[in-house]
């Protein structure tokens, strides 16, 4: 399913996200989420969708959840291949654990509310001015432009840095417990091959603070995290925590690779 703009009038995003809190066509308020996003790295916009959009959502989750493709994997926190040039142990190599279920875009229902805001030209547009992009696409691959993660009991999401340059999530359902979200700031600086393995380290060993945000289903989070290094913690108890990833190209025709669709979807299309 390849996503198509949206057109319609404002009033259809009206009924979706609390444009009273959060007045997203407004260049006051564009220009305040922006100084946010490039000062702390993040931008959390809580109660962003409508209590009953998160209801609807979470309804439509159950409902595709036997169709989530599940991944239990081990990688170090750069994503990359090992590198022989340093030991096993040493940050650059060491080993994380990574694990939930995720559906795609063609899984989720067209009428989706998640459907209707991401194709929404004004949900986009609103996107360009904080993040600083001229434009936004859809991926061209029917798997990649919209997905769903589950994380059930024990269930995280490891230590890492981002290869993309930013990530825009919805939280949909908070666990009981854990399923936090946590981070450390400018670890690393990607663009001058400087890789912070000393911080990294301390990272992994648990010797440093690190900032977590407490959010609440229906939070909209941007997030750099190409340079910050981050992780979302075991959840707890019986509830899973439901995330929807709302990803986007800075140019058009991209498709995700067909090694990133096998293992993160487990199948090309």
């Amino acid at each position: 399913m390849q996503a198509k703009i949206d057109h319609s009038p404002l009033s259809t995003l009206q009924d979706l996200v609390d444009l009273d809190n959060f007045p997203i066509t407004q260049p006051t308020f564009q220009q305040k989420s922006k100084r946010q996003l490039d000062e702390n790295g993040v931008l959390v916009l809580p109660g962003f969708l409508r209590p009953n959009v998160v209801s609807s959502i979470a309804r439509q989750a159950q409902q595709c959840a036997s169709l989530a493709y599940y991944t239990n994997s081990d990688h170090n926190i750069y994503l990359a291949p090992t590198d022989p040039n340093y030991a096993l142990t040493h940050p650059r190599n060491r080993k994380v654990r990574s694990s939930k279920g995720c559906i795609t875009t063609d899984q989720i229902p067209e009428d989706s509310p998640l459907t209707t805001l991401y194709n929404s030209e004004v949900f986009r547009h609103f996107l360009c001015a904080v993040l600083n992009e001229s434009e936004l696409h859809e991926y061209v691959d029917p798997l990649s432009s919209i997905n769903l993660h589950y994380a059930s009991q024990g269930q995280e999401l490891g230590w890492h840095f981002d290869n993309s340059a930013f990530a825009v999530t919805l939280l949909i359902q908070k666990p009981q417990a854990g399923g936090v979200f946590e981070y450390v700031k400018n670890v690393r600086n990607a663009e001058a091959a400087e890789m912070g393995f000393a911080q990294a380290e301390q990272i992994l060993n648990g010797e440093m603070p690190v900032n977590s945000l407490s959010m609440d289903a229906g939070a909209l989070v941007l997030f750099r995290g190409r340079n910050s290094m981050h992780r979302v913690s075991p959840t707890e108890g019986q509830t899973t925590r439901l995330l929807a990833v709302l990803a986007y190209n800075t140019k058009p025709d991209v498709a995700l690779t067909e090694s990133a669709r096998m293992t993160f979807f487990g199948r090309l299309g």
